[in-house]
């Protein structure tokens, strides 16, 4: 019976994977065209993260993140409830057969029901049984059976995209925190050269020779300094703390960046590669497998319209003498199939609408997670040359704003220049040197991001 029955027809849709909608290269715009020369560089889904990422101390925070964080360990359990799910509707295709045992014994008095004495009547029951077993010939358990199973490898793929999303966040708080320490650190040595500039005017004041302005206007760099410096320790304690719940706990400050010079750059990646290797992101695995589902929930829905059957049965022994209950001639046993026919159901029809319509939303989200994946992948492309550039130009014009800078810090010294060319000078200075250090923040980033947006980093 249950082979005949796993044997049974299936009414749900034939599923075909749907064409991608985007494009089936990346751009080769002027932003992208220059990473082509760095085909040695691997493929993110054949470079793992410990790979990936180069530096010790960050990996030892990611390896922190992966085993405390608590939103990934949700995720985690989320996949063990949809395999208990999946385990639960699994188990409707097979029979509940269950064990039963039950005596009764009853003393009726003399004269009621016709009896001139008084009786006492005894029964003993032992049954093994099978209660209300849905005969799947139609595939309607079956059906729910498969949208439990790909429900579940959703939830899988779900984790897998988790991880990648918690990695990827990891590093770039991580490198955000590190280049906070650094303007820090920036800051700092930018407030000592400002407090001894000031000290000098104040001294060459006090004696004449300089003038009652310059000395307020290097008051005036000196406080500027210490609310920057005031303000980037409060940057970096926001980043430290952003970093700590990532990683679940409280991140040592041995594996702390002094600053982002010190962080060993991730490897260098390239995507060129077909747009189709998109559909193996984890995200993307995951919409069709919800898409998937949605397919088999057509079939249950389908099923409805036909006959459903059912059987109860059990097979035991029964007797009014407990010791001859396993005798012979006191077999007993029922067989009880039912069979329930549709006739008219509004609900059947309206729940069948329902099922393809939540056929077409699923289809839309896994459109929309393809392209929404292309955009991503394609936005990291464009950026990862164009910022390559910014950081060439950037690094030259902080050099040619330090050598402006002292060479006005001389003029005004041998009194040939005011002190307000120095101010202006300084403020250039450290706007660049600020500027430079987000490009390279912006440029690593973006390393992480391609490596993410691409697939990697999942396992």
């Amino acid at each position: 019976m249950i082979a005949l029955v796993t044997a049974g027809c299936s009414l749900a849709p034939k599923y075909t994977r749907p064409k991608a909608p985007i494009p089936s290269s990346w751009a080769s715009g002027p932003a992208c065209q220059e990473e082509g020369a760095e085909r040695q560089c691997l493929a993110p889904q054949r470079l793992e993260w410990r790979e990936f990422y180069k530096d010790p101390m960050l990996k030892q925070v990611i390896e922190m993140a992966l085993a405390n964080n608590r939103d990934l360990r949700i995720s985690a359990l989320n996949v063990e409830r949809a395999r208990a799910l999946y385990g639960v509707q699994r188990a409707e295709l097979l029979p509940s057969v269950t064990g039963s045992g039950s005596a009764s014994k009853q003393r009726i008095p003399a004269d009621v029901m016709g009896f001139p004495q008084a009786l006492t009547i005894e029964r003993y029951d032992v049954n093994l049984g099978i209660s209300a077993w849905e005969i799947d010939f139609f595939g309607r358990i079956r059906s729910l059976k498969d949208k439990a199973l790909e429900e579940f490898l959703a939830s899988e793929e779900a984790r897998k995209s988790a991880q990648i999303v918690l990695v990827s966040e990891v590093a770039r708080a991580y490198l955000t925190l590190a280049a906070d320490r650094e303007m820090l650190s920036i800051a700092k040595a930018t407030l000592k050269n400002q407090e001894k500039t000031y000290e000098l005017i104040l001294r060459q004041y006090e004696v004449g020779m300089a003038s009652k302005l310059d000395m307020c206007q290097a008051k005036t760099q000196v406080d500027a300094a210490r609310k920057d410096v005031a303000r980037y320790t409060q940057v970096v304690a926001l980043d430290k703390n952003a970093l700590d719940l990532l990683a679940g706990r409280t991140v040592p400050e041995p594996l702390l960046p002094k600053g982002l010079s010190n962080v060993r750059s991730p490897e260098k990646i390239f995507a060129d590669l077909s747009s189709e290797v998109l559909l193996n992101r984890p995200d993307i695995v995951a919409a069709e497998h919800r898409l998937k589902a949605a397919y088999a929930y057509i079939g249950a829905a389908r099923a409805a319209f036909f006959p459903r059957i059912s059987l109860t049965t059990s097979l035991g022994t029964a007797t009014d003498e407990l010791s001859n209950l396993f005798g012979s001639g006191t077999e007993a046993w029922n067989f009880a199939p039912q069979i329930s026919i549709p006739i008219f159901d509004a609900r059947t029809w309206a729940a069948y609408r329902v099922s393809k319509t939540e056929r077409d939303i699923a289809l839309a989200q896994y459109e929309k997670a393809i392209q929404t994946a292309f955009k991503e992948v394609a936005d990291a492309l464009a950026v990862q040359t164009a910022i390559k550039h910014q950081i060439e130009a950037q690094e030259s014009l902080v050099k040619a704003v330090s050598e402006t800078f002292t060479l006005a810090s001389k003029r005004y010294l041998k009194g040939i220049d005011s002190y307000l060319n120095v101010l202006d000078a300084q403020r250039s200075l450290f706007a660049a040197q600020q500027e430079l250090i987000m490009l390279r923040l912006a440029k690593l980033a973006n390393r992480v991001k391609l490596y993410a947006v691409l697939g990697g980093g999942g396992e």
